[in-house]
């Protein structure tokens, strides 16, 4: 494999794009399953918390792409990875609980602590890994992400493509092993564990590092967009058979399966988006448009769901029909908006003003990536 030029501004906005979509799948699933079901739409993204899964593979691959011979300092990349993360989740956790109170709802204080120190996914306690904000318990898998990247930067970097493929292969072969193997827990531990903790969802994000290593060394595949973008709508559609003949409380169901078998898939979409940016080929992500509602996309998804219950608790469950698309529109106008000020009044300068507590940047080859390359 042949090494390639640094990453420039932009340089891979397809994958900017994706991040919208991903959000969105996340957006549609919780108004599937809170709001009501759309005929057709809902049956599609039922299982759309899968969206969940391509943010960590990506995470990886923008991760290794960026510092991949970059030689930034462990302390600097941890706190442009803190100040790219903490100031939305923060701000999201305040709203959450503003929320709460609203709605006179107790509020654990040890789960919002849990958030704000990014371990509230390591409790296989569902009020501490969902209580400060609901949607915010990806963050503490990210947390930990961020923490081993390094190590596993220093210990992959250097190996051959061989290695990296029969990596690869350990990380698939261990999810398939991982998923019926903890089918003796309780549901509620085994779903924390499957789809919460961060040790297992870590899988997921170091077959994102081995795909982003072989990406920046000059890795190719012949993987046509349309042809990945497919697959990804087809695993989709695929859990709504398997959804009608095995309940959601079932080891085997899709519940677990729709996350947890679902890296591979995403992994590819991400490699043919990345190559055709490469390749200079337009792919119809990486427009304008398609960036700057990529980069709302952190913010919308710590949002959404704190719309979604404020909208419930304000007007109710909405009539099935045309109710329901009202509905589900109003929540799509209102949590999108929010978060395009989100973005520019509170994630954007706080990022920018914490990165400036560390002094000057580093030289353009150690800098950090564009916000269009960032893993959230």
């Amino acid at each position: 494999m042949t090494s390639i030029p640094g990453t420039g501004r932009d340089r891979l906005p397809s994958l900017t794009g994706l991040r919208f979509w991903a959000a969105l799948l996340v957006v549609l699933y919780h108004l599937s399953r809170q709001v009501g079901t759309v005929p057709g739409l809902s049956d599609a993204v039922w299982y759309g918390r899968s969206g969940v899964t391509f943010f960590f593979v990506l995470s990886g691959v923008v991760l290794a792409w960026t510092y991949d011979g970059a030689n930034v300092p462990t302390r600097v990349f941890l706190w442009r990875r803190f100040a790219r993360i903490w100031p939305m989740l923060a701000v999201s956790v305040g709203a959450s609980v503003a929320v709460w109170a609203l709605m006179d709802q107790a509020v654990s204080l040890k789960a919002v602590a849990a958030t704000l120190l990014l371990v509230h996914a390591w409790f296989p306690i569902p009020v501490i890994f969902k209580g400060g904000n609901p949607a915010a318990w990806s963050l503490s898998d990210e947390a930990w992400f961020y923490l081993i990247f390094p190590a596993l930067l220093a210990v992959l970097a250097g190996r051959r493509a061989r290695v990296w493929i029969w990596t690869a292969v350990a990380v698939v072969g261990a999810t398939l092993v991982l998923w019926p193997a903890l089918s003796g827990l309780s549901p509620t531990t085994r779903a924390w564990a499957l789809d919460y903790l961060p040790l297992t969802r870590s899988l997921q994000f170091v077959l994102g590092v081995l795909t982003g290593l072989a990406l920046k060394r000059g890795w190719r595949p012949r993987l046509p967009l349309p042809v990945t973008v497919g697959l990804v709508i087809a695993w989709h559609l695929v859990l709504i058979p398997w959804s009608d003949a095995v309940p959601d409380s079932l080891w085997y169901s899709p519940y677990s399966a729709s996350q947890w078998l679902s890296a591979p898939v995403f992994a590819a979409l991400i490699v043919s988006a990345a190559r055709a940016d490469l390749d200079g080929r337009r792919t119809g992500l990486g427009g304008p448009w398609m960036v700057r509602l990529g980069h709302w996309s952190f913010a919308w998804y710590l949002i959404h769901e704190i719309v979604i219950r404020s909208a419930l608790f304000h007007w109710g469950r909405p009539a099935p029909g045309s109710a329901t698309l009202v509905f589900w529109a109003g929540v799509l106008a209102v949590s999108l908006t929010a978060a395009a000020l989100a973005y520019q009044c509170v994630e954007r300068p706080a990022e920018r003003r914490l990165r400036n507590l560390l002094g000057r940047p580093a030289p353009a080859r150690a800098a950090e990536p564009d916000r269009a390359l960032s893993s959230r």
